[in-house]
């Protein structure tokens, strides 16, 4: 006979929601379960204060003036550059680029590395999972140079055909760009053995560059960059419990020291004349114009409280909620499970029968669930699956069994509106 005990609900590993102002707020005498940590985190209230405080207090502009201010707001911007880089185990925190997002990070790889090294009949190899964000600068880029571009199929799991990969991988190969968790299903690929393979390939067997996309892994699991040997690494602050408007490029210090400058401006440059300028060496060399202060030093506070709370902690949480929501969520009727690799990142995305993923969306913000509907900037991967979007589920440290109870029951009511 079937199973039909119910799952059993974990015991959390952390408790941090009340760290949380949004989570903690009364919306209309319902509480908030917020379930899109996957498109932004929520922020905690160091965060918050802290950026709040600097502009009350302190602030000033860095890198520029010889006053108090803006000697004192330099020293903490730079400081958030050695926390980064700490996080991640850089060698030097001029690794360490100041972006505003992931996306600018990848652009910034494509126009300046690519700009100058890709050549006509180079290949640039892709996955069939990448966000957008991971495709379409490549595109561009190659159309411009002449490259071609070479995707890795996944199988009906949503888990890269490493067979696949190999037989991509050429002389011709130049770059190898891929994410490290699938915004869309969850996947974690294996990211150590595909740089690993692609170093070994390239022109002359000298090796490819490879380029990690690490927007929905930096704020879930523990990244050593070195260990992974990338050769760069990206990610986004508000994704890790920092400010919209900062990101991270992590570039090897030999590879960023060869490349030209993304944009010009002030700031990046060592020397103006109208017949030459010299530039700054990096990370400053790509960092042009007046910065984003505030989320720099609002990244740095989130840094801090990420490496406190514990990564092993937070990807042990999510975990157990990720088992615990497959179940529930599997207990649905018509409801149907998109993405089940192996040991997957904490997103549940999924379609209900004869319910437009729009619509789930909709009605379950009636119920005070947040969750994202559509194609997540990941077009080409509904496409493998045969659905134009999907519903997805994303879970954070701050949520809890009763999240995935509410959406769960928040579903079963929506199903049965359209049966």
């Amino acid at each position: 006979m079937p199973d039909t005990s119910a799952p059993t609900r974990p015991k959390p590993v952390l408790d941090i929601k009340s760290q949380f102002p949004v989570l903690t707020r009364d919306f209309g005498g319902m509480a908030l379960h917020y379930l899109d940590s996957a498109a932004t985190t929520q922020k905690p209230v160091e965060v918050i204060d802290a950026m709040d405080r600097f502009y009350r207090e302190s602030y000033g502009t860095v890198r520029r003036g010889v006053y108090r201010l803006s000697e004192k707001a330099t020293a903490a911007y730079e400081n958030t550059r050695k926390q980064v880089a700490g996080l991640i185990n850089a060698a030097s925190e001029r690794e360490i680029i100041y972006t505003s997002g992931t996306t600018q990070s990848i652009n910034l790889v494509a126009y300046s590395w690519g700009g100058k090294f890709l050549k006509a009949g180079d290949e640039i190899i892709l996955s069939q999972i990448e966000h957008h964000a991971n495709i379409v600068p490549w595109q561009i880029i190659a159309e411009r140079m002449g490259a071609v571009i070479k995707v890795i199929p996944v199988d009906d799991s949503g888990t890269l055909i490493m067979d696949e990969y190999k037989k991509l991988l050429s002389e011709r190969t130049r770059i190898v760009a891929v994410n490290h968790v699938s915004n869309a299903l969850g996947t974690v690929n294996p990211v150590k053995e595909i740089a690993r393979l692609a170093h070994q390939a390239g022109p002359g067997g000298k090796g490819a560059i490879v380029l990690i996309d690490g927007a929905q892994s930096i704020a879930h699991m523990a990244v050593d960059v070195r260990d992974l040997d990338a050769d760069f690494y990206a990610f986004s602050g508000h994704k890790m419990f920092g400010p919209t408007g900062i990101g991270i490029l992590y570039g090897k210090l030999p590879i960023l020291e060869s490349m030209p400058p993304y944009q010009g401006g002030g700031d990046m440059i060592m020397r103006v004349t109208f017949a030459k300028t010299t530039y700054q060496a990096p990370p400053h060399r790509f960092e042009a114009g007046t910065p984003p202060i505030a989320e720099v030093l609002g990244l740095g506070v989130a840094v801090d409280w990420l490496r406190r709370t514990g990564l092993d902690k937070i990807n042990a949480h999510e975990h157990a909620l990720l088992e615990y929501g497959t179940a529930v969520l599997q207990d649905v009727p018509g409801l149907k499970l998109i993405g089940t690799a192996p040991g997957k990142g904490a997103i549940l995305s999924f379609t209900l029968d004869g319910v437009h993923p729009h619509d789930i969306g909709t009605l379950l913000d009636e119920d005070g669930i947040a969750i994202r509907a559509g194609h997540h900037c990941a077009q080409p991967t509904m496409d493998r699956f045969g659905v134009p979007a999907t519903a997805r589920a994303s879970i954070g440290p701050y949520n809890d069994a009763t999240d995935l109870d509410a959406l769960a029951k928040g579903l079963r009511r929506i199903g049965e509106m359209f049966r």
